[in-house]
């Protein structure tokens, strides 16, 4: 295997990029933005624009690269074809093929954004101990990806570990952005925790310091709840019910050693899994109850890194059909 291989992770703002050792080791980072103009065409043409770039700046060729990695938001098949990428203006292409033919034929592993950043939490991060984990990253919304075995789980059309949009809650309302009502990125991604906050408040009319928050934050609830606000430590408890009922339903089917847990939220740190513990304990099948709980370690290098061990260990995906 050669020394050094680039994991990439595009959003629809930036793409970050590291030029990665094989072994994991982060040589160079950096970020270049995201061109979604006339539906992201250029957007493989500038990553590859600054690989040559970097390239150039440490003497490398194309000999000295091992693949490229590459994570995407959007649902992508085993083979690197992306069906749909929103935030990109991509529609279905083969990402691995054309990134592939426009970077002097080096190979690219291509696969989701979360399945990227649980494979590099698997890798060398919060879940480097076990063997199989499942990641939720709660930000704007929550997104997850399942590695059991150290193999990430695609599924048939690449849509496993949407555990997002388990449907928590029946008598639901408002409608989830996929569409459907009651899911858990209702209540647990970041503008989750805000609408729970919303809720209980207009149902109650206790004082708290949420109500002079304006406009209200998911880190002004947890920073509240630390500082002993009764109404924004009830908020914290339904968010946390909700996601320790998730995280067991998840277990019954895949029956993880750790559950991971990163993005925005996760910065509310330990005082946030001390919540959830409990609930998911209550809420799971005994057998699978032994499951850690851990606060993902890797930040925003966990894109690039889970991108390069796509390359380093490349044999690592799982296809359910």
């Amino acid at each position: 295997m050669r020394e050094y291989c680039f994991g990439v992770d595009v959003g629809g703002t930036t793409v970050k990029i590291g030029l990665i050792r094989t072994n994991g080791e982060i040589v160079e980072k950096w970020e270049i933005p995201s061109d979604t103009s006339n539906n992201g065409e250029n957007i493989l043409s500038d990553i590859c624009a600054s690989l040559d770039e970097k390239m150039e700046q440490w003497n490398m060729t194309p000999n000295d690269i091992e693949g490229v990695g590459i994570g995407l938001p959007g649902p992508v098949l085993s083979n690197g074809t992306v069906l749909n990428c929103v935030n990109l203006g991509w529609g279905t292409f083969n990402v691995s093929e054309k990134l592939s033919q426009l970077f002097h034929g080096v190979p690219v592993k291509a696969d989701n954004d979360a399945n990227v950043a649980a494979l590099g939490e698997d890798w060398l991060g919060a879940g480097k101990e076990f063997d199989s984990i499942v990641m939720l990253t709660l930000g704007t919304g929550v997104g997850g990806g399942v590695v059991i075995n150290n193999r990430i789980v695609q599924g048939f059309n690449g849509g496993a570990g949407e555990v997002g949009h388990i449907t928590l809650n029946e008598e639901e309302t408002e409608e989830c952005g996929c569409g459907r009502k009651g899911c858990l990125e209702q209540y647990c991604s970041a503008t989750g925790v805000v609408r729970l906050a919303k809720r209980y408040m207009e149902a109650h009319g206790e004082p708290t310091k949420m109500r002079d928050m304006n406009p209200l934050a998911c880190r002004d609830v947890f920073n509240l709840a630390k500082e002993g606000d009764a109404a924004a430590i009830e908020v914290v408890k339904q968010m946390a019910e909700y996601m320790g009922k998730g995280l067991g339903i998840i277990a019954s089917v895949v029956n993880p050693q750790a559950f991971v847990i990163g993005g925005g939220v996760s910065k509310a740190g330990q005082y946030l899994i001390d919540n959830i513990e409990g609930y998911y304990r209550d809420n799971c099948f005994a057998p699978c109850s032994n499951a850690e709980v851990r606060l993902a370690e890797l930040g925003n290098d966990a894109g690039i890194i889970g991108a390069a061990a796509l390359v380093t260990r490349s044999e690592e995906t799982v296809i359910l059909d």
